[in-house]
């Protein structure tokens, strides 16, 4: 599991570090997930050397658009709704990793009292439960930016109502590109 008070290797050591340590890496800036290490460390591997974090950031997400694009591979689809599943969802109370529960606390720490806290927390369970279904094998993703949740909720909403699940994958790689960097900059990485 991964800490806040975590660091991020050089960026120049990447191509040497061994799998495990750049698999913790990866799961730092996006989340743990097996289909996320398959996809991006042969890609890291064969890359020439990265400058900064924010290129190898924006790599992985090339590839995970790579995968979008692959409509008529129902293995890539997988691969790539794996990925983008391993984020926890919104207003979860148990969250594994340190980053995505850090992200959440402000979200989850919505002004008023407690029965009105009750509820909001039950139309955020039920919103997750319908996109679920709207598009099955993906989760909600959404870089929350200090937004507040009635207007993550209404996001969420909209996204619900196009039903559109190719631009649902694109939002959602493109979500987790920007909470990478968002990550990689917390962590001290961008350069």
């Amino acid at each position: 599991m991964a800490s806040t008070a975590a660091t991020l290797p050089p960026i120049s050591s990447l191509s040497v570090i061994d799998d495990g340590t750049l698999g913790s890496v990866l799961d730092a800036l996006f989340e743990p997930s097996a289909d996320l290490h398959a996809l991006a460390i042969p890609g890291i591997r064969g890359a020439p050397n990265f400058t900064s974090y924010a290129s190898l950031i924006k790599n992985v997400g090339d590839s995970m658009s790579q995968l979008a694009q692959s409509s008529a591979d129902p293995d890539a689809r997988a691969k790539l709704h794996g990925i983008l599943g391993s984020h926890p969802r919104l207003g979860e109370k148990k969250v594994e990793s340190a980053q995505s529960r850090a992200e959440q606390a402000h979200l989850n720490a919505s002004s008023g009292g407690s029965a009105e806290k009750e509820e909001e927390a039950a139309k955020l369970k039920a919103l997750n439960e319908e996109y679920e279904a709207r598009f099955p094998g993906l989760r909600y993703v959404v870089f929350v930016n200090g937004r507040s949740r009635p207007a993550v909720m209404q996001n969420m909403r909209e996204r619900i109502d196009r039903g559109d699940i190719r631009a649902e994958e694109q939002e959602a790689i493109q979500a987790m590109v920007d909470i990478a960097i968002d990550r990689a900059k917390k962590l001290q990485a961008i350069s």
